[in-house]
């Protein structure tokens, strides 16, 4: 079976994850997205590598 044709990455994106936010992150998290004109989910990477100096600082 051959390969998949798609756009090639150094980052492939292969972990799928469901979140239920409540209405303020919700707002929080469009807010950012509009801000800063990117999609959904790259605003919820962006903030999950910032939890990476919470994990630095121990």
């Amino acid at each position: 079976m051959p390969k998949k044709v798609g756009r090639p990455t150094d980052n492939p994106k292969g972990k799928p994850i469901h979140v239920r936010l409540d209405k303020k992150s919700d707002e929080i998290l469009n807010k950012y997205c509009n801000e800063y004109k990117v999609s959904r989910a790259e605003g919820i990477r962006r903030g999950i590598n910032k939890l990476e100096s919470d994990l630095k600082k121990k």
